[in-house]
């Protein structure tokens, strides 16, 4: 390995850099503010502050949209801002490099991830590829490289990931198309339809993150926004109920994928799977008793990640610092 190894993990929502021998050196969210069509205005927490609130002439955006770069021109961007931000040029220049990517995408998009990094000026010695649900399981540390079958569920902004893996590879993946913002749309919908009331999407999070519960529960949260009767700023109380209702059908469409996913899997594994349960993790796995949810739809063990934001970008943390696990990456 280099003198200097990086780790990246492009996630939809945030973005997160590990350095070898300092750990985790930026997380910040995944967003870029451009001015006027061509000159970058913010990123990071800064651009999500404008969010939903910017003037015309300043156009707010995620780059990263589910799972792949959906604009590799603001992600180059994005990207050079916070190395120049890091001193890049002296910490990160010349160094190895491992991204981690989705499994169940395609080698075009694979190698966006790829290119984002060679067309830098950092001048990268080698750039590796780690897919994410590798990382996932080593940042949880789980060790995926004996015959033991594990199965790991990462619930993401915009994707949910759900993977088996044995013998330091991937056995099955399924990518579904549902993550925290199709929870917080499905919030913003169900409180326009119910109350004629409309919230943006950062309100919609704060509700997730408060009050969202995979059972209902009597909490309550006093939300702002826009009165459709009146067409004036207002607020209305918002129940756990209500939220529960919400979401419920999507938590349910993820447990459905996830026992597709079973039904193909091999007896062996199958076995493995039982005696240890199923591993949640991603930013939307922390939303109140989604565990307990599972456990009871799948009649699994749930284990749950303390830190699920940031499992894959210590996954690769895992793989840079320990030469063992080189293998992982490609």
């Amino acid at each position: 390995m280099s003198a200097k190894a990086i780790g990246i993990d492009f996630g939809t929502s945030s973005i997160k850099i590990y350095k070898n021998e300092e750990g985790i050196i930026l997380h910040q969210k995944n967003v870029i503010a451009i001015y006027n069509k061509n000159h970058t205005f913010a990123v990071g927490n800064e651009a999500y502050e404008m969010y939903e609130k910017a003037p015309a002439n300043i156009q707010v955006s995620y780059p990263v949209k589910n799972g792949v770069i959906a604009d590799i021109g603001n992600m180059q961007a994005l990207i050079d801002y916070f190395f120049a931000e890091l001193d890049g040029k002296k910490r990160f220049k010349g160094a190895e490099y491992y991204i981690a990517v989705p499994t169940d995408i395609t080698e075009v998009e694979k190698r966006a991830y790829f290119d984002l990094i060679s067309n830098t000026n950092l001048k990268p010695k080698r750039i590796h590829i780690v897919e994410k649900p590798i990382a996932d399981a080593l940042g949880m540390d789980l060790d995926i490289t004996g015959t033991t079958g594990t199965l790991v569920v990462d619930i993401g902004a915009n994707t949910t990931e759900v993977s088996i893996l044995s013998l330091g590879g991937i056995v099955q993946s399924r990518l579904i198309p549902i993550g925290g913002n199709r929870f917080n749309e499905s919030i913003i919908a169900k409180i326009k339809r119910d109350k004629n009331f409309v919230i943006g999407e950062k309100t919609a999070e704060e509700l997730k993150t408060n009050i969202a519960s995979a059972f209902e529960n009597d909490q309550e949260m006093d939300v702002c926004g826009r009165n459709l009767v009146t067409g004036l700023p207002s607020e209305i109380p918002v129940s756990g109920r209500e939220i529960h209702a919400a979401l419920i059908d999507l938590f349910q469409s993820i447990v459905d994928q996830i026992k597709v996913l079973l039904e193909r899997t091999p007896p062996e594994i199958s076995s493995d799977i039982y005696k240890h349960g199923v591993y949640l993790t991603g930013g939307s796995s922390s939303i109140g008793e989604l565990g307990q949810f599972f456990y009871q739809q799948l009649g699994l063990r749930v284990n749950l990640c303390n830190e699920p934001e940031s499992s894959v970008v210590m996954g690769l943390g895992a793989v840079i610092e320990n030469p063992k696990l080189a293998r992982l990456s490609m």
